[in-house]
């Protein structure tokens, strides 16, 4: 599948260079006996609006229906990736540095498996997480099983 994924991505950027936009995220897998395209999208400045996911939908379907890469029918889905974001890849937590993170590991670190704080950043692929105990916490991005943005209100 990462061929499949680097192939869509090529066909992707172009797409999104056009439009001032950037792929926060690509998935691709199988839900029940459908694949599922879903492409998250971002921009550095202003917000993702309805029009821009239309557009990235509309261009990158018609790229793939004439490029015929997919081995399969598909269903594709274009969207933000929202204020309470995953971080999927190491560039994540380097934009995403000073803002509050909720981290979910695969293995206990101090006993436990749940963590909160603001993101100090990524340095040599350990994720430094400042507590609100004031504790700074690092952890090896292979240890994260989930992370994502928090949303304050």
């Amino acid at each position: 599948m990462p061929d499949l994924q680097e192939q869509i991505q090529r066909l992707l950027d172009p797409i999104l260079r056009s439009l001032d936009l950037t792929l926060w995220d690509l998935e691709l897998r199988k839900q029940g006996p459908q694949w599922l395209l879903r492409i998250y999208i971002d921009r550095e400045t202003d917000g993702v609006t309805l029009g821009d996911c239309e557009a990235v939908s509309r261009d990158l379907g018609t790229v793939l229906d004439v490029e015929d890469i997919m081995p399969h029918s598909y269903t594709l889905e274009v969207s933000s990736p929202g204020l309470d974001r995953s971080l999927t890849q190491p560039e994540h937590y380097r934009k995403c540095r000073g803002s509050l993170v909720k981290i979910k590991t695969y293995q206990p670190i101090n006993g436990g498996k749940i963590f909160r704080g603001k993101l100090s950043g990524l340095e040599d692929l350990v994720v430094v997480l400042e507590q609100d105990s004031g504790e700074t916490l690092r952890i090896p991005l292979d240890n994260v099983s989930k992370a994502s943005l928090e949303v304050v209100l």
